[in-house]
């Protein structure tokens, strides 16, 4: 018998080869055979079988994109039908002794990739978005209920993820906070750039004897994507008296190092369905223990509300929670590969890396960032030609590169600084991803040379 995916749930389902070297999914007893998808786990796993596993991705599109939502092999898609079936098969039975088991052993797993102290530190919920709305409507009750004074203050990066800032608004301005937003250079070529603009927003925050309360810090900003120094953040945010620090990483887990004892937040969220080879959606909340986290609780209220927020957000009604039970399966497939998902993040950096600079080279521009300042995505200057002059022509640049040549991938605006005439104002943000090959970056290279050679501009669209 093969190694089981997911065999520690206390649920009859299982892998098993039979004589032919098939595989089987076993679910109570019924089985259905498989063709071959893998070798047996004494080896790593091919460029062909990789090229299996996502089969199911449109082979008309270089997918240069895996930032945005993710990537999921169909092994684990296979484990989270299993799971489903089981489901659909006898709800109460799921319910009363498997939903739990499963969930609890995925955050067993969580807990250990993180460095976490314990798993009761650890909840699992939909995405980072939910994350945040948890640690945000805890900040909005301290506020209405007098823990904290109107004008005290909320930090963030200007570059936090629009529905964070969105979150910030909707729980901590309506409830009297200040939000401060911390200025980020771009490009940007050191750390100390990030830190010079993070203390100085720390300074704005405690003017008049006010307090800064919470400080939101992305791991990896979203556009344009940088890896943020957190542990420096986190480190001068402790010596300048901030109450609490949530760090944002809905790009973190499976994208860069994640350790909770050396970050050393008070929260820390990141999505498993971006860069774990989750399918959608789940994410992690890590949640140091300490007294204030009595306070949290999931804004879906159940029944299970008050028996603490990981068991508040392992209930929140009648749902599909497939995503969060194929953790199991989701850490047996990255470890088919050399050094697994260390193995896999170091990786994807390098050729992410190499790509962006050979699209610099190609377009005569220039990376956004260091390479040390990236992780598996890196932005890259487009020709300044095409005339990216706002939001509207980023996106409206994006359909076109996807509807003619086939390319996805993100496109930010930079807004020129005052005297630039000719700079560059439009960066794509590449992704590499383990089924990501060289041509799909090469497809994006000449791609842009053609519409440089053609004279096109945004204001043709």
């Amino acid at each position: 018998m093969a190694s089981s995916p997911h065999n520690h749930h206390g649920h009859d389902l299982e892998l098993e080869e039979d004589h032919n070297n098939n595989h089987h999914i076993v679910l109570n007893g019924d089985s259905k055979t498989h063709p071959p998808k893998r070798p047996r786990l004494s080896s790593f796993i091919t460029e062909s079988e990789i090229r299996s596993e996502f089969a199911h991705h449109d082979p008309a599109i270089a997918r240069i994109n895996n930032g945005s939502f993710g990537s999921c092999p169909g092994f684990v898609m296979e484990a989270q039908r299993a799971w489903q079936r089981k489901y659909l098969a006898q709800p109460d039975d799921f319910y009363v002794n498997g939903l739990k088991k499963g969930i609890l052993h995925s955050r067993t797993i969580i807990k250990d990739l993180i460095n976490a102290e314990h798993v009761d530190e650890v909840s699992i919920v939909d995405n980072a978005t939910t994350a945040a709305a948890i640690i945000l409507q805890q900040t909005s009750w301290a506020f209405s209920e007098g823990k904290y004074d109107k004008g005290d203050a909320v930090v963030m990066l200007h570059y936090a993820y629009g529905a964070v800032k969105k979150s910030i608004e909707a729980y901590v301005t309506r409830a009297g906070g200040h939000v401060i937003e911390v200025p980020l250079p771009f490009p940007v070529s050191s750390n100390e750039e990030i830190i010079n603009e993070f203390r100085l927003a720390l300074e704005r925050g405690k003017r008049n004897g006010k307090r800064v309360r919470l400080a939101v810090i992305d791991h990896v900003t979203s556009m344009p994507c940088v890896v943020i120094p957190i542990k420096e953040l986190v480190k001068i945010c402790r010596e300048e008296g901030v109450d609490q620090v949530f760090v944002d990483a809905a790009h973190g887990i499976g994208c860069t190092d994640v350790d909770m004892k050396e970050i050393g937040a008070d929260y820390y969220a990141s999505n498993l369905h971006k860069w774990f080879f989750c399918p959608p959606s789940i994410a992690l909340l890590y949640c140091r223990k300490s007294p204030k986290v009595s306070d949290l609780h999931h804004p879906v209220v159940s029944h299970e509300y008050g028996n603490g927020l990981a068991v508040e957000s392992a209930w929140i009604g009648t749902r599909d929670y497939s995503p969060q039970l194929v953790v199991p399966s989701v850490l047996e497939f990255v470890n088919r590969f050399e050094d697994g998902i260390e193995g896999i993040k170091r990786r994807n950096h390098e050729e992410v890396v190499k790509m962006g600079k050979m699209l610099a080279d190609a377009w005569g521009t220039n990376l956004g960032c260091p390479p040390e300042m990236c992780a598996s995505m890196i932005m890259i200057g487009l020709p300044a030609c095409l005339g990216i002059s706002s939001e509207k022509d980023t996106l409206k640049l994006r359909t076109h590169l996807r509807e003619k040549f086939g390319v996805e991938v993100p496109i930010y605006y930079r807004v020129p600084k005052n005297g630039e005439v000719g700079s560059i104002t439009g960066y794509a943000r590449i992704s590499h991803q383990v089924y990501n090959k060289e041509n799909d970056y090469i497809r994006f290279r000449d791609a842009v040379k053609q519409l440089v050679s053609d004279g096109f501009t945004c204001s043709s669209l």
